[in-house]
Order: structure tokens, then sequence, then C-alpha cells
């Protein structure tokens, strides 16, 4: 049976929610309950994402958000339990214009600043990573030896696993259809099988943030946008581990998961919807990128069965939603993640819970992800895959 009170309700099993479920049941506040639309949890973009994780941003608080999270997630058994499988293979960006040279230089400078390994490379030694690279039009690449990727599920569950120890209530099935608002406060949740009162609901609904923001009656800047993964079939002509690759001028991106080689490319002109069927004739497109930078991927079959679609929740200026929002008591945006949920989770989870427990989140300063920010000027993130 649906409970009638919480301190907080999550809308959203995915990796985002789960995380600020954890950090608030550690901290005490476990009267809390997640809702989840769907019949199992972390079935959204959390279980279709290609796991990045990375410290290579151009902005400052992205930037400390991966600092925070991947130190995090290299403790994670220890602190959480589960397995968060992080593989600090790299990440490699690949810059065949002067343009994005000089951009990406700076954001180097940015990056050490801030701590991180960053190492700017001459394309020859680029070419090492993978064999039969093209390099003559390049100019150079930067490359992160800390970057790398994760085990989405395996992190949002030992997150959901060990807030249910604590006492936190996860609701399959249970979607939001409306959010009770009394005068400039939150006063509930709504669901076909009952209502909730409470005084804190955080938004955590990736890619349907929008929507749910709707039932508030406020406009959360977040729209859906598939983004497809096709993968080959066991590849040892590329030998693993690589560096997740980026060829910046096309916007094709390659990992290696296990034999097998990941890669697409994001289609720009599609508009926003949640068709998440894969999309076999953008591959096409995706392939002539890819081949053109890696001609050994020619000699690849595609195992089509192991292809996905998912949806990125982005933002205008590709940056997330963080906080309080300024016109509603007790509603907390936590969405809008632009393509790097699952690694800004741990952090996201953290910094939510001080804002809602503490009235401000502290460990970073999360100013520059608020709502209010876009009735100003927007200072876009710029490393986006």
């Amino acid at each position: 049976m649906l409970p009638q009170t919480a301190d907080v309700v999550i809308i959203g099993a995915g990796i985002i929610g789960a995380s600020i479920a954890y950090h608030l049941a550690v901290r005490g506040c476990t009267n809390v309950v997640i809702l989840e639309k769907e019949e199992t949890e972390i079935s959204g973009s959390t279980a279709r994402s290609v796991a990045g994780v990375r410290h290579q941003f151009s902005t400052e608080v992205n930037i400390r958000l991966s600092l925070y999270s991947i130190e995090r997630l290299k403790r994670f058994h220890e602190e959480v339990g589960g397995h968060a499988g992080l593989q600090q293979s790299g990440y490699l960006f690949l810059i065949d214009n002067q343009a994005d040279w000089e951009t990406y230089r700076a954001n180097v400078a940015l990056q050490r600043s801030l701590g991180v390994r960053v190492e700017l490379l001459a394309p020859e030694d680029a070419a090492q990573f993978i064999p039969g690279m093209r390099i003559d039009d390049l100019i150079g690449a930067t490359f992160g030896p800390d970057d790398g990727f994760c085990d989405p599920h395996g992190i949002a569950i030992g997150y959901l696993n060990r807030a249910r120890d604590l006492g936190v209530r996860l609701e399959r099935a249970t979607p939001v259809v409306g959010i009770r608002v009394v005068g400039d406060h939150v006063a509930g949740v709504e669901t076909p099988v009952g209502v909730i009162n409470c005084p804190v609901v955080v938004n955590a609904a990736g890619p349907w943030a929008g929507e749910v923001g709707m039932l508030a009656g406020l406009e959360i800047p977040v729209r859906p946008y598939r983004r497809c993964v096709y993968v080959t079939e066991p590849f040892p002509l590329i030998p693993g581990p690589i560096p997740l690759t980026v060829d910046v001028g096309t916007g094709f991106y390659m990992r290696k998961e296990h034999e097998n080689v990941l890669f697409g490319k994001s289609n720009y002109a599609e508009p926003p919807g949640y068709n998440l069927a894969v999309d076999w004739e953008w591959l096409d497109v995706v392939l002539e990128a890819g081949l053109r930078r890696f001609p050994i991927l020619e000699r690849a079959g595609l195992a089509e069965k192991l292809c996905w679609a998912g949806a990125y929740e982005i933002t205008p200026d590709h940056m997330p939603i963080l906080g309080r929002h300024p016109e509603l008591e007790g509603y907390v945006d936590a969405s809008g993640f632009s393509g790097h949920g699952v690694m800004h989770a741990p952090a996201t989870g953290l910094l939510i819970a001080e804002e809602i427990l503490d009235g401000r989140a502290h460990t970073i300063d999360i100013d520059p992800l608020r709502i209010n920010r876009f009735r100003g000027v927007l200072k876009r993130e710029l490393n986006v895959i």
C-alpha cells in the first residue's frame, strides 16, 4: 500500500534518484519514497547509457562534479556496497581544426588548474592507442588517463539497495499524475493508486523532467533526444582496453566493451521525442564518419541484436538543472544532465541531499546550475558528445 505521507518524494528510480535517496538516507532522512513509473527500476536512460566518465569538460562546475564523483566511484564498494565497474582506460579527443584546438587547449588549462591529469598529444602519439587511425589531418589530441567508463546499473542498484536497507521505499509502476501545490509550496504528489502528502518533491525524472515540471505548473527546459549506440561483433583487431575516443570534427565516438566495439554519433537535426527504436538509416552517416578516421572498422561485423537507443535529457546549455526552484518551495530539480548523469550521479546525490537537509548545497557551488540562470546569459558546456 502506498504510504500517505513522506518527508521527501523522489520522482524517478534511475541512477540520479537512487543516489539522492542514498545520500538522504545516510544522513538520517529515511522517510523517503521513490516513485518509478515503469515496472522495474533503472529502466530509463541509466540502463541505456554508454557509461562514460570523464574530467574533460569546459566548465569549472562540471569538472568539479566529475572530480568528486569519480573519487566516490573508486571507493564505491567500500562506501556503498555493490560494484561501480569503474575502468579508467581514458578519454581521447581527436582534433582536426585550429579553432577546436584552441578551445581544447584552453579547456586543458582549466582542467589542470583544478587538479585534473590531462595531456596534450601530438597526432602520432594519439595514433598509438588505436591501430590504423588516420592522423594526416589531425592537429593534436587531449587524453585524460583517469577518465573511462563504469557500470551504471551496478551503481544505481548499489545506491537503491543501501537506501532501502536504511528505510527508503521504492514504489514501482507508480507514475506521478499530479503535484499538489498549496499557495507557493509543494503539498504532495498524486498517483493512480493514491496521494502522498509531502513537503519536498525531487524531479529526477530524466528525459521526462519537463513533463513532471508541468504537473507543478513549472516550465523546466529539459527535452528528450534519441541517441543510438551501435555494436560490432567481437573485434580483436582493435585490442582492448582503449580510451573512449571522440573524433571531435565529426562527433563520432567509440569504446571497447569486452571484445565488442560500441560506437555512435549524435544526430543534432532530429527533433525531440521518445522514440527509442534504433535508427538504422542514421547508421550510414555514423559509419561514414567512423571509417574516415578508423578505416579498420570496415572489417568489423555489426551485432544488430546488441545495438540500442536511449534518450539524452538535454537543456539549452547542455548543463544540468540542480536545486530548489525559486518560485515553488519544496520543489527540487535534479535533471537535464545532457548525457552526463551517470558520471555525475555521486556528486548530485550529495548536493541535493545538502540542498534539502541544510537549506543549500555547499560541497560544490551549484549556483551556475540553478534554473534561474536561464534568465541571463548562458555559459554552455562545449565538450558534448
